[in-house]
């Protein structure tokens, strides 16, 4: 982490990273800024929290730090830490783990 500080989320809460949107489609069409760009939205996760209490035991997150989610355009609150933008999440507004 090349972050001094560090966050440590509340139980089934994730921190990511949102990543850059595309300005390009598949076939090379450049999007414009106006365009009502109503994808998922790609990220990684940096900080999870300790997981989601379920019977009173607590149930480990799926979701762990360095993967590639995506999630919905509205999901989290925002958040910034040592100038770098971030989103708090619950886990389950991540809709899915990007394999490479």
């Amino acid at each position: 982490m090349a972050s001094k500080s560090k966050i440590q989320p509340l139980y089934d809460r994730v921190v990511v990273r949102p990543g850059e949107t595309e300005t390009k489609s598949a076939g090379g069409i450049v999007i414009p800024d106006t365009a009502d760009k109503d994808k998922p939205v790609r990220g990684t996760v940096e900080y999870v929290g300790n997981g989601k209490y379920v019977d009173g035991k607590i149930l480990p997150l799926q979701v762990k730090q360095g993967d590639k989610v995506l999630f919905g355009k509205y999901a989290g609150t925002n958040i910034k830490l040592d100038g770098t933008e971030y989103l708090v999440m619950r886990e389950e507004d991540i809709m899915a783990v990007l394999e490479d």
